[in-house]
């Protein structure tokens, strides 16, 4: 790579997974010499990623605006706007939208390619079947992702309960 890349984000057509979720790749690994993927995410209130595991790269997520909860092992971090969190490569994590509106955050893969997975994934949860879980997990395993099948609730896990 020898001349910069500028990459203007109204120029970048999003990924979308067939609900409110989009995520547009600002810089992907043929852009860097493979050595990280950025990427824009803008997830609707309430909404969030499954609970899963990475086992080559590395996450990290910086809040634009809005507020998150990034769940990795077993802490829970609030993520309100200005907030960057790690996840380190095969360490379980997830994310959930905990604003009343859509919340917005740049995150960064080391070394690239996570797009290849986006896209793959988009194109299964866009078609006018809806998929099983099996065929989603497959996608994730294609691209060295583990997940477990979602439970309900925030990251994916059983539904959280009041306490009275």
């Amino acid at each position: 790579m020898e001349s910069a890349r500028v990459v203007r984000l109204g120029e970048v057509v999003p990924i979308t997974y067939g609900g409110g979720e989009e995520t547009r790749f600002l810089l992907r690994a043929e852009d860097t010499g493979g050595s990280l993927s950025c990427y824009e995410v803008k997830m609707p209130a309430g909404e969030g990623s499954v609970w899963h595991v990475h086992h080559g790269t590395d996450e990290s997520f910086y809040v634009l605006d809005g507020e998150f909860e990034v769940k990795v092992g077993d802490e829970i971090h609030k993520a309100p706007a200005g907030t960057m969190v790690f996840g380190p490569r095969g360490v379980p994590h997830s994310f959930y939208n905990v604003s009343d509106r859509v919340s917005t955050m740049v995150c960064t893969m080391t070394p690239g390619g996570i797009e290849l997975f986006f896209e793959e994934l988009s194109e299964v949860l866009t078609r006018p079947e809806r998929p099983g879980w099996e065929e989603i997990k497959a996608v994730g395993e294609r691209h060295h992702i583990s997940a477990d099948r979602p439970q309900g609730g925030p990251h994916g896990g059983p539904p959280v309960t009041a306490a009275s």
